[in-house]
């Protein structure tokens, strides 16, 4: 593999990273909601399931999710109940006046929960593995050892993630201090649920995964 397609698949990894999406938005939820430390341990979720779908790529499992449409449903269906239910369940707190509006808001999500929300949010997007089949092959050599450039390619494309989940953490840990008066929060909870719940409808009439 020459230098020359690393360097392209790292910035190709690069600004598809950094491009605002529903990984973004899961932190910004989180650091509002829990604090840096939840936002924090919300991109180790996310970086969790990169790798598991990364290490499902490599395996060639992901190519199940092309070969077959059923399974490429079935596992889109998931993802898009799980996102109506977040944004869902967000809303109904929110509007029910479960919102705690007071100058030290309560600490809802904790570490583990962020954890937990991050890795099955990516774990149940199967936009992520058809990203890795799709992608990794236009970068690997044809001889022998693509594997092992894959196994490589993966772990750039996560590196990279995690560097900007803190880098997103960090500036909306800046932000909180804002975000944290009971008005502006109250909206913003209500703005990113109902964010949440646009992307489940858009996962759940998305298109197969064979275009």
């Amino acid at each position: 593999m020459s230098t020359a397609a690393l360097l392209a698949f790292t910035a190709t990894a690069v600004l598809l990273t950094i491009t605002p999406g529903l990984d973004t938005l899961m932190l910004l939820r989180m650091v509002l909601d829990g604090g840096r430390r939840a936002g924090v341990f919300g991109g180790f979720g996310t970086t969790l399931g990169c790798l598991v779908w990364g290490a499902a790529s490599v395996a060639g499992l992901t190519a199940l999710l092309v070969a077959s449409r059923f399974a490429y449903d079935v596992l889109r269906w998931a993802g898009a109940l799980y996102l109506l239910w977040l944004g869902g369940s967000a809303l109904w707190r929110s509007w029910r006046g479960r919102v705690v509006e007071d100058a030290a808001p309560a600490r809802r999500t904790t570490p583990l929960q962020a954890l937990r929300i991050g890795f099955t949010t990516n774990v149940l997007n199967p936009k992520i593995g058809v990203f890795y089949l799709s992608l990794l092959p236009q970068f690997l050599p044809i001889d022998t050892g693509a594997s092992g450039w894959a196994v490589l390619l993966v772990g750039i494309h996560v590196v990279v993630g995690q560097i900007w989940q803190l880098v997103v953490v960090g500036l909306a840990g800046r932000a909180a201090v804002v975000l944290a008066r009971p008005r502006v929060r109250l909206w913003t909870e209500r703005l990113t649920a109902t964010v949440l719940v646009g992307f489940g409808v858009k996962v759940a009439f998305a298109g197969s995964a064979r275009g």
